[in-house]
């Protein structure tokens, strides 16, 4: 247990390192003869795929969206994930139809495009290629779970910087109205807490919550911002239920359910009142953001409240190995 709990927290040490990441100023410019700017996908066993493609494809796209086109999609992957891998055939032939050319592997999707998402559904694979848009020199959203370990996600932070290519992560919902009104417009008030909830299926070859918890996680953080110093958890075969306390003295959490209906939100505490989130908003909001990434090559989200994301997600695996006990970021 020891040799466990040094593990961690020389992973989590390193976050003070990578905290000031931020990414460089970048300038991108479409094709003078079609003025579209191309993207390129890598992972088509997620439904986040088709979703993106059809609000950047589409005949008439949202105002923010327009000027984009998915070209090019590289199908793998998860390889061992036999939920993903058996949804590659539908999505293929979904993006297809929308004029998106299928490539044999990364690198030759890699030369028709401007620009990368980054949509494999498992976390494993996703520093290797992670490491090949970096050597690209592609900017790059990269969807959850940005990979399977806390430590491959602040490799693939450290290493975008490093070659100034611009690198952004978030869960669509980031982009709920409400959450967003809380963290930017203050519509509460001062931020004094917030309980966030959504589904928490586990997949084995992954911290707990990075598989689908950290849905309700970045809801969590995007109310609380940054600042966790521990973190505690209880779990059962059906719920979590994840304590982290702030270094102002502030306390939020999130309830992740196995059962039952699926739903995502939260309620917010503030000195002015409390607010119900609301409801997941679909992943629009997320394109429009992932499109003003593409144009101005700085990331929305700072880089180290992503990293903080990840490793409260992985201090909560870290807190129910030890039973509950209370672990430091």
């Amino acid at each position: 247990m020891k040799s466990s709990r040094r593990s961690f927290i020389q992973k989590s040490s390193a976050l003070g390192a990578a905290a000031s990441l931020s990414t460089l100023p970048f300038s991108l410019f479409a094709n003078p003869k079609t003025n579209v700017l191309k993207i390129g996908i890598i992972g088509l066993d997620t439904s986040h795929s088709p979703a993106f493609t059809k609000l950047f494809n589409s005949d008439n796209p949202k105002p923010e969206l327009a000027g984009f086109k998915v070209t090019a999609a590289y199908p793998y992957g998860s390889r061992d994930i036999k939920s993903s891998m058996d949804r590659i055939p539908d999505y293929i032939a979904q993006v297809e139809e929308l004029g998106v050319e299928i490539t044999d592997s990364v690198e030759a999707m890699l030369e028709k495009v401007d620009v990368v998402l980054i949509e494999t559904n498992d976390g494993k694979p996703r520093l290797a290629q992670a490491r090949k848009v970096i050597q690209a020199k592609k900017p790059f959203f990269i969807d959850k779970p940005v990979a399977a370990s806390f430590a491959d996600t602040q490799l693939i932070y450290q290493e975008a910087k490093a070659a100034g290519v611009p690198i952004f992560s978030a869960s669509s919902l980031r982009y709920m109205s409400n959450a967003q009104a809380v963290r930017h417009e203050a519509k509460i008030g001062q931020v004094l807490g917030c309980d966030a909830f959504s589904p928490a299926v586990i997949e084995a070859g992954h911290p707990d919550l990075f598989w689908y918890g950290i849905h309700g996680v970045e809801i969590l953080f995007t109310v609380m911002g940054t600042g966790c110093e521990s973190v505690s958890r209880v779990t059962t075969a059906d719920t979590d239920v994840v304590l982290g306390k702030w270094k102002d003295g502030r306390i939020g959490t999130f309830r992740g359910t196995r059962t039952g209906k699926h739903e995502y939100g939260g309620t917010a505490f503030g000195s002015e009142g409390n607010l119900n989130l609301g409801k997941y908003e679909g992943y629009e909001p997320l394109a429009v953001k992932i499109a003003e990434f593409f144009k101005s090559g700085k990331s929305p989200v700072d880089p180290a409240e992503t990293l903080e994301i990840y490793a409260f997600m992985e201090a909560a695996d870290e807190s129910k190995r030890r039973g509950g006990e209370a672990v430091a970021l």
